[in-house]
């Protein structure tokens, strides 16, 4: 199949690269000439202009954005004067699904498809396929069925879900159409809630291990210093490349985070070159949000994302507020960090 990409990132490039390995024809567009250039020689179809990309493209055209979220309103507004009628636009960022409708109601005045594509995978994809959550037409998603099966990780070696075999659909190959615009970045922005909570619970629970030893450290004694009660009962140093490594090996708790985990830590067991400021793309923000008009509790996926927020410093007015607080009603002075 005949199909453009439009931003040729981190994720982009490399689902253009599967693409032609699985022998679609793809034209690529980048503002990054570079970028463009490196996908030629890995065998893409060169573009130098939106227009020029749509002039190549056969009839009905297919385009699919790999561009950030705060993008693609501009990118669909430059490349809609270029398209027709039964032409698709494909939406595989993070885009909020509120979004979604809008641009699928506005576009469907011209004739123009819309498919949101939820896309999971990262830099591994193009090694180990994409996930794809998918919302959108029916028909638009059915003509497209052969991108998503290239793209998708297929059943590979993982064991099939018992009575699996008894059902039909995409799903356990990597892939699945979850319903109408906006349906496959509502499930994809669970999916990433869902992450920022799994990755918290690891972070925390290696961070106990990691001061396991506390008990052997010198500590204060001052009227501003909890005392440690017993600390013969904190004297373990554990090695946290082998205890995430063992983990890996038939632990419930085991999973690709884990493995990405244990590999950073043979690495660097300090993590040395991470400062510790965790982003946040949107999707935590928006799942708490969809569950709160939902009337849904979710306390584990809102810390997780409060979290990143202090990791960045953005409590660090609060903290001051405690700290004047303490200090005026009893008198206690800060104590210097180390």
């Amino acid at each position: 199949m005949q199909l453009a990409i439009i931003g040729l990132g981190r994720m982009g490039g490399n689902m253009a690269r599967r693409l032609i390995k699985g022998g679609h024809e793809c034209l690529v567009f980048d503002r990054s000439p570079k970028a463009v250039q490196d996908l030629t020689r890995d065998g893409a179809v060169e573009t130098t202009s939106l227009a020029d990309l749509a002039s190549k493209l056969n009839k009905p055209r297919a385009v699919w954005l790999m561009v950030p979220a705060a993008a693609v309103d501009e990118t669909i507004a430059d490349l809609v004067p270029h398209l027709e009628s039964g032409d698709i636009i494909i939406d595989g960022g993070n885009s909020y699904y509120v979004d979604d409708i809008r641009r699928a109601d506005e576009l469907a005045s011209r004739g123009i498809d819309y498919v949101d594509v939820g896309t999971s995978g990262g830099v591994w994809g193009l090694e180990r396929g994409y996930c794809m959550m998918i919302g959108g037409p029916q028909e638009a998603v059915r003509r497209l069925d052969p991108v998503f099966k290239t793209l998708a990780p297929g059943r590979g070696e993982i064991s099939r879900t018992p009575g699996r075999e008894k059902l039909d659909g995409t799903a356990e190959l990597g892939y699945l159409h979850c319903g109408p615009h906006g349906a496959g970045h509502f499930v994809k922005m669970v999916h990433n809630g869902i992450e920022y909570g799994i990755m918290a619970a690891y972070a925390e629970g290696l961070d106990v291990l990691q001061q396991a030893n506390v008990g052997k450290r010198q500590h204060a004694v001052d009227a501003e210093t909890s005392p440690l009660r017993d600390p013969k009962l904190y004297q373990y140093d554990f090695n946290l490349r082998d205890v995430a490594e063992v983990w890996r090996r038939g632990s419930v708790i085991a999973s690709w985070l884990l493995d990405l985990t244990a590999a950073a830590l043979v690495q660097d067991q300090g993590l040395s070159k991470f400062a510790g400021r965790v982003s946040d793309s949107g999707e935590g923000r928006w799942t708490i949000k969809a569950a709160i008009d939902e009337a849904v509790p979710v306390p584990v996926l809102s810390t997780a994302l409060y979290e990143r927020f202090s990791s960045r410093g953005e409590a660090e007015f609060q903290d001051k507020v405690l700290s004047a607080m303490r200090f005026h009603f009893g008198g206690h002075v800060e104590k210097r960090a180390g």
